[in-house]
């Protein structure tokens, strides 16, 4: 699953440089999450990094972008398969 940004974000800047994959990016209100390079941190990290930094905790799973552990991990690989 990716993760979503609500309108709860407060726009402080601490998610975005989080973000191993790039995913997270300043939209027109407020901070958004880009579905297909999100990957909940699998392969890098145990925990999501922005919901660990998120002061308000508005960083919730996105229930449009369900995806299995191995899902996010093959997602993982092939964003990183260049690097």
């Amino acid at each position: 699953m990716a993760l979503i940004i609500t309108e709860e974000c407060i726009n402080c800047d601490v998610c975005e440089p989080e973000c191993p994959n790039g995913a997270i990016y300043q939209g027109e209100e407020i901070y958004e999450i880009d579905p297909d390079l999100c990957t909940e941190c699998v392969g890098h990290y145990d925990e999501p990094q922005c919901v660990e930094v998120c002061p308000v905790d508005c960083i919730p799973v996105d229930p449009d972008h369900e995806e299995t552990e191995e899902e996010l991990m093959a997602k993982f690989e092939r964003i990183t398969a260049g690097e």
